[in-house]
């Protein structure tokens, strides 16, 4: 239990050293979207209409820790601001139409690439010098040397264009009104196909390469060896021995990469005009959209940190040398 709140308390620090981060980088940078909005006017609005715009969106003069003070008062009321690029609807309101899409995009993708990359990482290292290692092993380094944009783009002229089985773009139907009918739905599941593969083949070699070579570490141990002595059958000193130890750094892996994913997902969703955070967080930073930046980075950094509390806590039920510490 001191274990738990000694993770959670770290979080918290966590997340206050992050949002103040996430505060002053903004302000550190030359000019606010207020300037691009006149730039791109020609200067035709009267200056008392640029000083109510700076007002509007945040901007305001003042002493710092006073500015500092309403930017925490907003993050946890969740007050962010008017949105520059999507005015006038909010920072929270624009985020909250996203959010969903990359949720749905980056878990199954994370999950898939996981899931597959263990199984095969566990089978190669299970038969070590074999056919299925010699082939998937070398195979795995390659997959973690492509970008994702080769990657996307690969599937998007293969089976988009050339084959024309899946969607090249958008994450539905155009046509279609977002709702929970079945039309929807299976338009939604059609167009997510060729992005959720896409973003789990980047990752998936990086988890089976960790999981060969933990599970090979494993295979050597003394308690593995006597539960083949013993007797046991093949499957369960493969998985209740050796794998489930060697499972750990895997999940430590796992937790990482689902905060870096909800930003990392930007180039799949920018290659095929998928709606969510990454393509968000582009059209932000094209329009300077700042409180729109700040909005997404506290989504990643809550993201991020959740995902690493999770991991502790299936840590204490992998381990139970830590529900004793």
């Amino acid at each position: 239990m001191s274990f738990i709140l000694r993770r959670i308390g770290f979080y918290i620090a966590a997340f206050f050293v992050a949002a103040t981060i996430n505060f002053f980088i903004p302000r550190l940078m030359p000019g606010n979207p207020v300037d691009v909005m006149f730039a791109k006017m020609n200067s035709s609005l009267p200056p008392e209409a640029k000083a109510a715009l700076v007002e509007t969106f945040g901007f305001a003069s003042g002493p710092l820790y006073m500015q500092y003070l309403d930017y925490m008062k907003s993050v946890f009321t969740w007050d962010l601001g008017p949105s520059v690029k999507f005015y006038p609807m909010t920072v929270g309101e624009v985020l909250g139409h996203a959010l969903p899409w990359t949720i749905v995009l980056a878990g199954t993708a994370s999950v898939l690439a996981f899931v597959a990359g263990s199984l095969m990482g566990v089978s190669a290292a299970w038969r070590r010098g074999g056919v299925f290692d010699t082939i998937v092993s070398p195979g795995a380094l390659a997959m973690q040397s492509i970008p994702a944009v080769v990657v996307g783009l690969t599937g998007l002229y293969v089976f988009g264009l050339s084959l024309n089985w899946l969607p090249t773009s958008f994450a539905f139907d155009p046509s279609l009104d977002p709702s929970l009918t079945p039309s929807f739905l299976s338009s939604a599941l059609y167009h997510a196909v060729m992005p959720v593969l896409s973003l789990a083949f980047v990752h998936m070699g990086g988890y089976l390469v960790t999981m060969r070579n933990n599970m090979i570490g494993q295979l050597g141990e003394d308690y593995v060896v006597m539960g083949a002595a013993k007797g046991l059958t093949n499957r369960r000193v493969k998985f209740n021995y050796a794998a489930r130890n060697a499972l750990l750094p895997s999940v430590t892996a796992f937790a990482m990469s689902l905060g870096a994913v909800m930003g990392g997902s930007l180039v799949t969703e920018v290659v095929f005009n998928y709606t969510g955070l990454g393509h968000l967080l582009y059209l932000g930073i094209v329009a300077r959209d700042y409180p729109l930046i700040q909005g997404q980075l506290l989504v990643m950094t809550l993201a991020m940190l959740s995902a690493n509390l999770i991991v502790d806590l299936l840590y204490v039920v992998l381990d139970p040398r830590l529900r004793k510490a």
